[in-house]
C-alpha cells in the first residue's frame, strides 16, 4: 500500500503540472464562452421576443443570460489566475 502512494508521489511533480496547463486551457475557454454570450445576445433577444410564451419574461431571460456571461467570464478568469500562481510555485491559499 505504502508502494503505491510513492509512485503516486513521484509522478506527482510533473503530473500536477500538466493537470494545472489543462486547467488554464479550460479557464480560457470558459472566459471565450462567456464572451460569446455577451456577443450573442443582442442576436438572440429578437428571436425569442417573437416566442409567445416568453415574451411578458423579457427581462428575466435577459437576466438569466448575462447573469450566465457574467459568471462564465468570472469562473474561467478565477481558474486561470489560481492555476497560473501554481505554475509560479505560489500557494493559491494565501
Amino acid at each position: 500500500m505504502t508502494d503505491l502512494k510513492k509512485s503516486v508521489n513521484n509522478q506527482d511533480g510533473s503530473n500536477g503540472r500538466n493537470k494545472t496547463f489543462v486547467q488554464i486551457i479550460w479557464g480560457v475557454a470558459l472566459v471565450f464562452a462567456g464572451a460569446a454570450v455577451f456577443f450573442r445576445i443582442p442576436q438572440v433577444m429578437p428571436r425569442i421576443e417573437k416566442i409567445e410564451q416568453f415574451s411578458s419574461a423579457m427581462v428575466y431571460i435577459r437576466f438569466c443570460f448575462y447573469l450566465l456571461g457574467i459568471l462564465l467570464v468570472g469562473g474561467g478568469s478565477k481558474k486561470i489566475y489560481d492555476n497560473y500562481r501554481k505554475l509560479d510555485g505560489k500557494s493559491s491559499d494565501t
